[in-house]
């Protein structure tokens, strides 16, 4: 079934300012993937900064990489690419009429942006504890602290960055939360599933972002 089959054949009754349900469709989908292109500009813009002052200060940035875990990264990529097959899948069941399931994808999805959070949430004390701050706030005292005295541009980066894309895993997860009441009230179905869809586009960018951080701030050094 075609998408644009799929957003005319149904019950669903398109909003007054749009022409058709066909017009409501394409034009959802186009304003999602225009906002998503502002989404690449703004994370494209940080990620080109941190490559260059990676190359300009690189034994910093080699230093500073050493305070990560590369495990708590690699679960937490893994956990994400979960969630894209989850929030998948929630579509796919929709375009079958099958609401328990889309339901039980989109909770285990929501379930998983919880665990990429919960993760952040001790890499980021574990930080704090230790004097990891960004910039002039930097005040680790660990053992040698006197070599890791300029690592303050190193964690700006590494805060910015992952706190930008964690505030989009909160946005993707409130959006993933109205789903969830739409699909209780049984909204979505062969006929009409744009919401889906649109989110879904979001949430899969928000996870190919952080396939790029975490090889970008844990494994290269």
């Amino acid at each position: 079934m075609s998408t644009v089959k799929t957003a005319t054949s149904g019950h669903h009754h398109h909003a007054h300012h749009y022409e058709s349900a066909e017009h409501e469709y394409v034009t959802s989908k186009f304003g999602t993937w225009v906002f998503l292109v502002t989404e690449i500009v703004m994370f494209g813009g940080l990620f080109v900064g941190y490559i260059l002052f990676h190359e300009k200060f690189h034994e910093m940035f080699h230093a500073g990489s050493t305070f990560l875990n590369w495990r708590l990264g690699a679960l937490n990529t893994v956990v994400l690419l979960f969630s894209s097959l989850t929030m998948a899948l929630s579509i796919y069941y929709a375009q079958l009429g099958k609401k328990s399931l889309v339901l039980l994808n989109l909770y285990v999805t929501l379930a998983c942006g919880f665990i990429f959070l919960t993760v952040k949430y001790f890499e980021y004390t574990h930080k704090f504890h230790e004097g990891l701050f960004p910039g002039a706030l930097f005040s680790y005292d660990g053992p040698e602290a006197h070599q890791f005295s300029n690592l303050g541009m190193y964690f700006s980066f590494y805060f910015v960055m992952t706190g930008l894309h964690g505030s989009h895993v909160i946005a993707g997860m409130g959006l993933i939360t109205w789903l969830i009441v739409r699909a209780h009230r049984g909204e979505f179905g062969p006929e009409y599933y744009t919401p889906l869809e649109c989110t879904g586009l979001f949430w899969h960018l928000v996870d190919l972002i952080w396939i790029y951080l975490f090889p970008l701030l844990y494994l290269i050094g």
